[in-house]
């Protein structure tokens, strides 16, 4: 005799991913683009965690947040690249319910957490462009640790909160997700019950964290550029760079959580493309704009690869 489905209880037990698309020369296509930019990924994240820890010179403030900020988007590219590599590899592209409800939780926990740090990194540049004097003060090593553990706690409750309002729901198929990998609004459309007040609370949640941010961002970067009117050209075109690398970063990676977020729980033609850019593209940025763009960073990667050389002709 078979057990009686409980309410909220789920009779699901795996769901099948349709991924970017079903023809198998396309399939080989994306796992070769996605692989490059997944080993691009974790090897320019991590040489700049490894760059910045070395570098003495780099013990600031920015760049502590800029450590983060790699760390974060190498965990986040890992929550979803990976499997999505195996899956071009595999017809049925399955992924059993517990393992999408913590792709889930750290989809939503990194995402989360990128968004608050962007955040703080945008005060940080104000405070260090509109008011110098008194910026080791402001953004001394306390303040900033105390600012790194409020917005991985942030983003911790965050996530917890969406992925507890996702598993409370009955699931009795169908069991199909329009996208490669687990994300709230993808899976609560599967749900055997009105998911209405759910999507609110999502577009409340998740939107309204997505858009306030922004709106911040855009702001700062609004006064630091009235500011960089009244400095000389060399500070100015330093600053104007930093500040065009940030907004470059928070634009694209924001751009993604407002359109996905910030709506009902539709699909649409351009959310799987808007997806590409969230997991795979977007933390490759960073190593780009953040190395290339940045002499200070340039110059520590030198020496690091210089000390490196003279390591292995000792040996």
């Amino acid at each position: 005799m078979e057990e009686a489905i409980l309410p909220n209880q789920t009779s699901v037990s795996y769901f099948r991913l349709r991924g970017l698309s079903t023809n198998q020369k396309v399939q080989m296509t994306v796992f070769a683009i996605f692989l490059i930019f997944y080993i691009l990924t974790l090897m320019g994240n991590i040489l700049i965690v490894i760059t910045i820890i070395y570098d003495r010179r780099l013990h600031t403030p920015m760049y502590f947040f800029l450590s983060n900020l790699s760390f974060i988007d190498v965990c986040h590219s890992t929550v979803t690249v990976p499997k999505m590599l195996v899956d071009t590899w595999s017809e049925k592209k399955l992924i059993s319910f517990d393992a999408c409800v913590v792709q889930m939780f750290f989809l939503h926990l990194f995402a989360c957490t990128e968004i608050f740090l962007l955040t703080v990194m945008a005060y940080d540049r104000y405070v260090a462009i509109c008011n110098p004097l008194h910026y080791m003060t402001v953004m001394n090593w306390k303040v900033c640790v105390l600012l790194a553990a409020a917005l991985w706690t942030g983003g911790t409750i965050h996530s917890v909160a969406l992925t507890s309002l996702t598993i409370k729901l009955p699931y009795c198929g169908p069991h199909e997700i329009d996208n490669f990998f687990c994300d709230v609004p993808q899976v609560i459309k599967l749900a055997c019950t009105d998911t209405r007040i759910i999507e609110i609370l999502i577009v409340s949640n998740s939107g309204l964290i997505s858009v306030v941010c922004f709106v911040v961002l855009v702001v700062s970067y609004a006064v630091i550029l009235v500011s960089l009117r009244k400095r000389i050209s060399a500070g100015r075109r330093k600053a104007l760079s930093t500040c065009a690398a940030h907004l470059t970063v928070v634009t694209l990676f924001l751009g993604h959580c407002i359109f996905i977020y910030s709506r009902p729980s539709t699909s649409l033609p351009e959310d799987k493309v808007v997806s590409v850019f969230f997991t795979a593209v977007t933390p490759l940025l960073n190593p780009i704009i953040y190395t290339l763009r940045n002499e200070d960073m340039k110059n520590a990667l030198s020496k690091l690869t210089r000390a490196r050389g003279t390591h292995n002709e000792k040996k």
